[in-house]
């Protein structure tokens, strides 16, 4: 095991890590018996790209880049307990596996940090906490719905099915960052987004805030935020 600080821990090493993987995919097994949209490898590399699309473009160094990234990845992990206080245990598993991959105390810290307070209930508390808050709440998308009977989806699972495109547009030089939805209407009303996303909504305006921007939501061209 090298030790704390002899080599950067990057998202390519937490990727290939065994450990990492194997919780990683029972997290996501056990929120599919319990009916929760895919939390699998795909979110998680997702959530990864955004959080540093938003950290990249808001001119933060490479180094927070990485480690916004491996956040990203990781933030659900937490799931294989349990789905009630997730962000807490998955911190707790995360620094256990960034410690034993050598990742130096600080920037355990920080990734852990911004695992532990990504809930709904939570508040962004330093800048990777923000990028992984928007990198999270923006995945809406058909592709995360598991029921394959349209007939029995719920509100969420309508919702997500009829979100045909998410981007999530971050403009430094204005400081904005958009939410761009493409939403089939005979699917989901924009009503029925905002039933069930105004949380989320309220929680990306806040971490934008954090980052000195301006969060805004665009919904078929249409900009409502």
């Amino acid at each position: 095991m090298p030790a704390s600080g002899d080599r950067p821990v990057t998202l390519e090493l937490v990727k290939r890590d065994p450990e990492a993987g194997a919780y990683l995919d029972r997290a996501d097994e056990f929120l599919g018996v319990l009916g929760f949209t895919e939390h699998g490898r795909r979110h998680a590399g997702l959530v990864a790209s955004i959080a540093a699309n938003v950290l990249t473009h808001l001119d933060f160094s490479e180094r927070e880049v990485e480690l916004g990234s491996i956040g990203g990845y990781l933030h659900d992990i937490g799931n294989v307990i349990a789905r009630q206080g997730h962000e807490q245990i998955g911190a707790l598993l995360v620094l256990g596996i960034l410690r034993r991959l050598g990742m130096t105390p600080e920037e355990t810290a920080a990734v852990v940090g911004a695992i532990g307070n990504h809930g709904d209930e939570c508040e962004p508390v330093s800048n990777l906490s923000a990028a992984l808050f928007l990198a999270d709440k923006s995945d809406v998308h058909r592709s995360r719905v598991r029921n394959p009977d349209p007939n029995c989806f719920d509100i969420h699972d309508r919702v997500n099915h009829a979100v045909q495109h998410s981007f999530l547009r971050v403009d430094g030089r204005r400081r904005t960052v958009t939410l761009e939805l493409k939403v089939d209407s005979r699917l989901a009303s924009v009503m029925n987004y905002f039933e069930i996303f105004l949380g989320r909504m309220s929680l990306c305006r806040k971490a934008a805030d954090f980052l000195g921007c301006r969060f805004e939501l665009a919904i078929n061209e249409h900009k409502l935020l």
